[in-house]
């Protein structure tokens, strides 16, 4: 029988932070297929993470299939703005939510893990941030601008530069984009549909240069909306649910664990040859272009006379 078996396989995933987002149930899918699961957890949540770990609040959500609990070899407080300490201001350094952890910038962690595990196999991006997303393109700063696409888009760029040379030739990794890279969703601001499209043009080029680097596969998943914590954030999360749901060709929820078994599909060995693609699992909301549940369609036309 054809199965994902990623048994003594190593997959770090950066930006886990609870048990509601996407990056937590690609990790789920990923230790139900037998990989060990290392995770990067936004500096300022880390104790709060771990602490609810701790506490069993996320207990069900870890049950896998077998009976067991999925576990993380390894938790990393990660600040995916910055490239290395140098570049951290001394406010946030000296910021309570920081000053717990020694180390958190993307040269940090990168060298964290491979001391402590060698090599890893596969690397998740799901991380992204817009200080202004609830702001309109045209009123966006320049600063959050680029603070969207500096947390949302380089991020992935540098975390694969840094991770790239402790991954094992014919490792895999992708990130997590969203349909405003190729349509106008209106309230979606902030710069965040711009970092989007920036993140499926740098799929591709990684696609090459990682590729004839390290041997590497570079993916996305553009994944339908999910009421996650850091979707809240955008204001209309509902909305876009239930758009989604009035006009996708699958009438149905979008479930975190189907984006979770595509991108494990992604990374395992059974997509060797599937690279600098963006996979839509959106149930087929991409392919429209038309809403069905517009007002247009109810409106009474006069027939000429």
């Amino acid at each position: 029988m054809l199965k994902i078996d990623l048994k003594g396989k190593k997959a770090f995933i950066a930006g886990i932070g609870d048990d509601q987002g996407f990056g937590w149930s690609i990790a789920k899918s990923l230790a139900e297929a037998g990989a060990e699961i290392l995770v990067g957890t936004w500096a300022p949540v880390m104790k709060i993470f771990q602490t609810s770990l701790e506490s069993g609040k996320y207990d069900q959500s870890r049950l896998l299939s077998d009976g067991n609990m999925m576990q993380f070899a390894k938790i990393y407080p990660l600040d995916a703005s910055f490239d290395k300490m140098e570049e951290v201001p001394e406010e946030t350094r000296e910021n309570k939510r920081y000053k717990s952890c020694d180390a958190y910038t993307i040269q940090d962690v990168a060298l964290q893990i491979g001391q402590d595990f060698g090599k890893i196999d596969y690397f998740v991006h799901s991380l992204a941030n817009a200080p202004e997303v609830q702001k309109p393109l045209l009123e966006t700063s320049r600063q959050g601008y680029l603070a969207s696409l500096s947390a949302s888009t380089y991020s992935f760029i540098s975390l694969l530069a840094h991770l790239g040379p402790i991954m094992n030739a014919g490792g895999s990794t992708i990130s997590l984009t969203y349909i405003a890279s190729e349509k106008a969703i209106p309230g979606y601001g902030g710069g965040m549909s711009s970092a989007k499209a920036a993140l499926e043009s740098d799929t591709r080029t990684l696609a090459w240069e990682a590729g004839r680097k390290w041997n590497i596969r570079v993916n996305a998943i553009s994944a339908g909306p999910l009421r996650s914590r850091a979707a809240r954030a955008i204001g209309f999360i509902d909305k876009m649910i239930d758009y989604a749901q009035a006009n996708a060709p699958l009438q149905k929820d979008l479930t975190p664990i189907e984006v979770g078994n595509v991108a494990a599909f992604l990374l395992s060995p059974l997509a060797s040859a599937i690279t600098g693609e963006t996979i839509h699992v959106d149930n087929g909301m991409h392919a429209m272009g038309m809403a069905i549940d517009s007002a247009a369609f109810n409106q009474k036309t006069e027939s000429a006379v």
